[in-house]
């Protein structure tokens, strides 16, 4: 089998992985995040994650390589990730008793060696988009929250996989692992395109 690489060192990221039992190694990507003007929330969502993958292939050229990003719409505008407590806090603010869409990429770069079919690009990713309505929120309520995770960075300035839920009244998806930000069904499915299945039954001799 290949070796693995994700390219992200977000320990939510790689709880999630670990979960699959495969080996692989954790590595920064090489990759600024910047949205294309005019790109729709859920084509921005791919582009980073497969542009994060990418950015390792020079280097791991051997590797599959697995990329993730997420991005948040609401009312059809990219909300970019916050860079600050303060940031985050107006954007809970605005999600405050509204319904938002969480669109989660990932994507999985083969390197060559790995049998494809005719046509088929050594780039495969997939989309999940999440939608959660926040609760009414008050502007202590967000102030505490935001103290207590620090939510500097992730979109729409919450972190499910911490005090997040405490945020939400409703959820209207079954795969909570691509709120956090690494959907594990299509992960699965992307790296058996590619070969990667440990319930295969093994080679024989």
């Amino acid at each position: 089998m290949f070796p693995v690489v994700l390219a992200s060192t977000s320990p939510f990221r790689r709880a999630l992985l670990d979960r699959l039992g495969l080996a692989y190694e954790a590595v920064a990507p090489a990759f600024e995040e910047i949205a294309p003007e005019g790109m729709s929330p859920l084509a921005c969502a791919r582009l980073f994650a497969e542009g994060k993958a990418l950015s390792l292939a020079p280097a791991r050229e051997g590797a599959l390589i697995i990329g993730a990003d997420q991005a948040l719409e609401l009312d059809g505008e990219l909300l970019r990730k916050p860079a600050s407590l303060d940031e985050a806090a107006d954007q809970l603010g605005r999600l405050s008793g509204r319904v938002h869409a969480l669109h989660a990429a990932v994507a999985v770069h083969a390197p060559p060696g790995v049998p494809l079919a005719a046509g088929e690009p050594r780039t495969l990713a997939e989309i999940v988009t999440v939608e959660l309505r926040v609760r009414p929120l008050g502007r202590a309520q967000i102030r505490r929250y935001v103290e207590l995770d620090r939510p500097i960075g992730s979109a729409g300035g919450y972190l499910f996989e911490k005090h997040g839920p405490w945020l939400f009244d409703d959820v209207r998806h079954a795969d909570e692992a691509a709120i956090v930000g690494l959907p594990l069904v299509p992960l699965c499915r992307l790296l058996r395109r590619f070969g990667v299945d440990p319930l295969a039954p093994p080679a024989r001799a």
